[in-house]
């Protein structure tokens, strides 16, 4: 009986043998196809960057050889220069360096990249390089070479030694240990060394874009968890004991309080506050949100209502769209007859019943100035109105004032309308006839 058993179980299990061992073959098969995929990925990419960092030195140098007067051959140099950094940044995001402490060298390019593309766009027949400015081309081109010259080393080695990326990948996620890597230690002295640099001028235009905002910069003394709890209590309209309240990122630049309550209505509020000051940031009523049975228009007044409710004056609606049951309005503040975009808060609304169940107003609070002067307008919106397209079919003309990408405030008539069967915002400077921004304005997701 056993010999006719083992004669049927021995042929199944030597067919599952062999399938076991088929199926792990195929299954490394394909890892290891992934891995070198992965792996010549990386080598791509560095390489890439390589090459991308030595020609960037190179256009460099060649936008400093040319006579301080060849603003063309200076506009068409800032813009390979921009260009360079930007193939540089886009490779540097392929690259496993995640848990590689290379932000500096990244910002650094950014910077590069920031004050070649602002440069290069203004007119530089009005408006040339300054001294100051041939000045930071002359030191960037000084640390391009040795950043460059850093990364021919790392190439040279991966190069000779066939040194691979998944190698230092592993390198630096393994926790605790000291591993030698050639990439990883290439990289981390780049990077020491863009640390060494000097702090250039990069200017307001550039900084302005890094500026990072800081509670400290708010006007008005700290205030305590007790007076942040009343504050709460009176937006929320509540008792004061039902609020608590959190303190956050004590002894940093980003001191806030957070307060919550819960509420009849299975959800809870949450609210959160600046130190300085104690002004409200955002708030969050987290209730279950039904069926949309509001229309835009009710959704819009409640909003409305809301804001001068909580003693938001002067503010109006400049966009509405719909996500599910959540209507979602974007407000400024209107100073006289010009809308202050810079001052602009967000709110959510719950269609169900058009009760406002979210706010946030970070820009508001970091941006607000009541004594805020509007600038005068060279064009009137006639005049500015020559500056648009043809075909561009006009629905209102208002006074705006935006931050451009110089991160410049300026004074600007906003047209608003429809061409190429979509609807857009136009921004034409109110002094020089410049575009200053295009803004296509998405159609609600649900009707209204």
């Amino acid at each position: 009986m056993y010999k006719r058993l083992s004669s049927v179980m021995f042929p199944i299990f030597a067919v599952l043998l062999i399938g076991a061992l088929v199926w792990g073959y195929q299954e490394n098969q394909e890892k290891n196809a992934i891995l070198i995929k992965a792996e010549n990925q990386y080598q791509r990419a560095f390489h890439d960057l390589s090459f991308h960092m030595d020609k960037l030195h190179s256009e460099i140098g060649n936008t400093l050889a040319v006579h301080s007067t060849s603003q063309g051959m200076h506009r068409k140099g800032l813009m390979n220069v921009w260009r360079l950094t930007s193939e540089a940044q886009n490779e540097i995001n392929q690259l496993p360096l995640t848990m590689l402490p290379f932000n500096d060298a990244e910002e650094f390019l950014s910077r590069i990249s920031k004050f070649a593309y602002h440069a290069s766009m203004r007119d530089l027949t009005k408006e040339p390089l300054s001294e100051k400015e041939v000045g930071n081309l002359k030191t960037l081109y000084q640390n391009s070479s040795e950043i460059t010259k850093n990364l021919k080393e790392v190439q040279q080695k991966v190069l000779s030694d066939r040194l691979r990326w998944m190698d230092a990948e592993t390198a630096m996620a393994t926790q605790g240990q000291m591993n030698d890597n050639s990439i990883v230690d290439g990289f981390r002295t780049v990077n020491k060394k863009v640390q060494e640099y000097p702090e250039l001028d990069w200017g307001p235009s550039v900084s302005n874009v890094f500026a990072k905002r800081s509670v400290k910069k708010l006007s008005g003394l700290p205030v305590s968890k007790e007076q942040i709890q009343a504050k709460a209590a009176k937006f929320a309209d509540m008792e004061t004991g039902q609020i608590q309240v959190q303190e956050n990122g004590k002894g940093t630049d980003w001191e806030s309080y957070t307060a919550t309550a819960e509420h009849a209505k299975n959800g809870k509020l949450m609210m959160d506050f600046t130190r300085n000051g104690g002004m409200l940031i955002s708030y969050s009523d987290t209730r279950p949100v039904g069926a949309k049975k509001v229309s835009r228009q009710e959704a819009m007044k409640q909003a409305d209502q809301f804001l001068v409710n909580k003693g938001y004056k002067n503010m109006q609606a400049v966009n509405y769209d719909e996500f599910g049951n959540l209507g979602n309005l974007t407000y400024v503040r209107k100073q006289g007859d010009t809308l202050i975009y810079p001052e602009k808060m967000s709110v959510r609304v719950g269609l169900d019943t058009g009760n406002v169940t979210g706010f946030e107003a970070s820009d508001f609070v970091y941006e607000h100035n009541d004594k805020r002067e509007i600038p005068k307008a060279g064009l009137t919106a006639e005049q500015a109105r020559q500056k648009l397209n043809p075909d561009f079919k006009e629905n209102y003309v208002r006074k705006s004032l935006i931050e451009n990408e110089f991160g410049k405030e300026v004074l600007c008539h906003e047209f608003g309308g429809r061409i190429n069967g979509s609807r857009y915002r136009i921004y034409i400077n109110a002094n020089t006839g410049m575009e200053e921004a295009v803004e296509e304005i998405k159609p609600v997701n649900a009707t209204s």
